[in-house]
């Protein structure tokens, strides 16, 4: 999504809001109640709506309605800045969906942080620092070609989401896009699962399989820690992407296949070309575009918004997310994360538990266990049930 209508009628900290949007990569337009019948949506083929306590109050008065005014703004993703202590019903069917949160003072970043998460739909893309809204903006620019893309980067580092952000980004972004580990799937399992098989080709084969390539077709296929193939198997795999063509096992007949075609790695591939565990002409060929990602601790802008997402997955949903106090973000952003994103998923996750619903606290995150040798006691409830020796 790439425009945030912003109705600021009565809001606290307008200026502040459609600021934080725009350093999200939004393109904010700001309005109130009464330019609102003169906007214009037909150039919007997709728009979020970021509403005030009042605008929306307003507008679901109106004969029209809230929803009806989403309708015809275009708007799918729409947040609803609450006032402390005021409530008032939404009806109506919405093209989209409805997020109301009422920011507190001490706390406005983490509110903005949800709303910005929001707003972003379903590109599931995590971001907040400037060296990772860099790379976003580089790999829609890659997205508008075919060319091969090689991304490399340390484990937890996001490197299949920004494959899926290519993908989506893409001409390509309506055809299937399939993800194949090459470090998860036995040598002689991969050439099969890769290239397909006729009937017959080998003990077991008893209907033909036309293979991953073939079935991305027309989409992208992303080949997972890509420097884990066997060395057999890259011969085969280079031909694939020189003649744009499969020949599945078992069969004499090439089959042309349009494939885009992205290949990640967390080693550092020229090492793997100079100790010959790599061919030197595939790393070549798919090294047309790099990308690389960093390290989490080398973003610390991203935390807060991926902490967020992982919350909202992890509880059904934004609506259902407890909120960081300050302390625990600031624990959060502090920490050096050696596990990347998913240690820090690892980290929510218990949190979720140990919060039980209320807001996140410092002492809920277990981020230290393994650094200062903690045991998991130290983590429980004081009040404790001892056994009385009768």
């Amino acid at each position: 999504m790439k425009t945030v209508l912003c109705i600021n009628d009565n809001l606290a900290d307008s200026e502040a809001w459609a600021t934080h949007l725009h350093m999200h990569d939004y393109e904010t337009v700001s309005t109130d109640l009464k330019s609102l019948a003169s906007m214009k949506a037909d150039g919007w083929t997709r728009t979020g709506l970021l509403l005030s306590h009042d605008a929306a109050k307003t507008l679901a008065a109106d004969t029209v309605g809230l929803a009806g005014w989403c309708r015809k703004l275009k708007a799918d993703r729409i947040v609803v800045i609450d006032k402390p202590g005021e409530s008032f019903s939404v009806k109506g069917e919405f093209n989209g969906s409805l997020l109301r949160i009422t920011p507190s003072k001490s706390n406005w970043r983490y509110s903005a942080e949800v709303a910005a998460r929001f707003l972003d739909g379903d590109q599931n893309v995590a971001a907040g620092d400037p060296q990772t809204f860099n790379l976003l903006r580089l790999a829609a620019r890659v997205a508008l070609s075919d060319v091969t893309v090689m991304l490399v980067g340390p484990t937890g580092t996001g490197k299949e989401v920004i494959s899926k952000y290519l993908h989506n980004s893409s001409k390509r972004s309506r055809e299937a896009f399939i993800a194949v580990n090459c470090a998860a799937v036995p040598d002689t399992m991969l050439e099969a699962l890769l290239f397909g098989y006729e009937k017959g080709a080998f003990t077991g084969a008893h209907t033909p399989n036309k293979g991953i390539f073939r079935a991305a077709d027309g989409g992208t296929l992303l080949l997972d820690e890509v420097s884990e193939m066997a060395p057999h198997l890259q011969a085969k795999f280079l031909r694939v992407l020189q003649e744009k063509e499969v020949t599945p096992l078992g069969g004499s007949k090439p089959v042309p296949v349009d494939v885009r075609v992205i290949a990640t790695s967390n080693r550092y591939m020229m090492d793997e070309v100079k100790t010959g565990r790599f061919r030197e002409d595939l790393y070549y060929r798919l090294n047309v575009f790099p990308l690389a990602t960093q390290a989490l601790s080398d973003r610390p802008g991203d935390i807060l918004p991926i902490a967020i997402l992982l919350l909202s997955k992890h509880t059904g949903g934004y609506q259902n997310i407890p909120e960081l106090s300050v302390a625990a973000i600031e624990k959060l952003e502090a920490y050096a994360w050696p596990g990347n994103v998913r240690e820090l998923e690892n980290v929510l996750q218990r949190a979720l538990v140990l919060a039980g619903g209320q807001m996140v606290e410092p002492e809920h995150l277990m981020i230290e266990m393994h650094e200062n040798g903690a045991r998991l006691s130290d983590f429980e409830p004081r009040a404790r049930l001892h056994a009385v020796a009768g």
